[in-house]
C-alpha cells in the first residue's frame, strides 16, 4: 500500500501535490485542511483518511474525527493533529497510546517534519511537516511511504519548495 502523508495545507493545494497523490494508493491528511476544496481535490484522486486540525471549522469537523485509529494491512495506525512526539506527547496522544499502542503514530500541527522511533512505546512517529504556505516553516514538505504487511518501508521526505 503506497501512502502519501500530508498535513497543514491551510487551504493550499497545488498540481505538484496532486501529481504525487495520483501515485499513491491512499492519501492520509493529519489536519488543518483549511477548506473543503482541499478535501474535494484529494478525494477525487484517491481514498482519503484524516483528522481535523485546530483551524478546521465545523464543516470539516463533521467529516473527520479528532482521533483516528485504523489498520492498514497489518499496521495499527493512530492519527491526531496535535499529538506531540516521543517524549513530548500531548495528554490526549499519551492516553490513546497507553490504551492501545499503535505501530505508527502520526501527528501534524507543529509544521516540523519528524520521523522518530519511540523506543519506550515501540512505535514509529511521523509528522510530515506542512504542505501549505501559512505558518512559520520555510520549506513545504510531505512524506510518502509503503506499508507491506506489518512493515513500514521506503519512507521518503518530499520537499515542495519554499513557501
Amino acid at each position: 500500500m503506497k501512502i502519501l502523508l500530508l498535513s497543514d495545507s491551510h487551504s493550499y493545494i497545488d498540481d505538484r501535490i496532486l501529481d504525487y497523490a495520483k501515485n499513491a494508493d491512499e492519501i492520509w491528511h493529519c489536519g488543518d485542511f483549511g477548506n473543503l476544496e482541499v478535501i474535494e481535490k484529494l478525494e477525487k484522486i484517491k481514498p482519503l483518511r484524516g483528522v481535523y486540525g485546530n483551524i478546521d471549522g465545523t464543516e470539516i469537523r463533521k467529516i473527520f474525527p479528532e482521533v483516528l485509529r485504523f489498520k492498514c494491512e497489518d499496521v495499527e495506525v493512530l492519527m491526531i493533529h496535535i499529538g506531540g512526539y516521543p517524549g513530548k506527547y500531548t495528554p490526549l496522544a499519551k492516553k490513546e497510546i497507553e490504551e492501545k499502542t499503535p505501530k505508527l503514530f502520526i501527528s501534524g500541527h507543529s509544521h516540523i517534519l519528524k520521523a522518530m522511533y519511540d523506543q519506550r512505546n515501540k512505535l514509529l512517529h511521523l509528522n510530515p511537516g506542512a504542505m501549505g504556505k501559512v505558518g512559520w516553516h520555510q520549506m513545504r514538505t510531505m512524506m510518502r511511504f509503503e506499508i507491506n504487511g506489518d512493515q513500514i518501508e521506503n519512507l521518503e521526505v518530499i520537499e515542495l519548495g519554499k513557501k
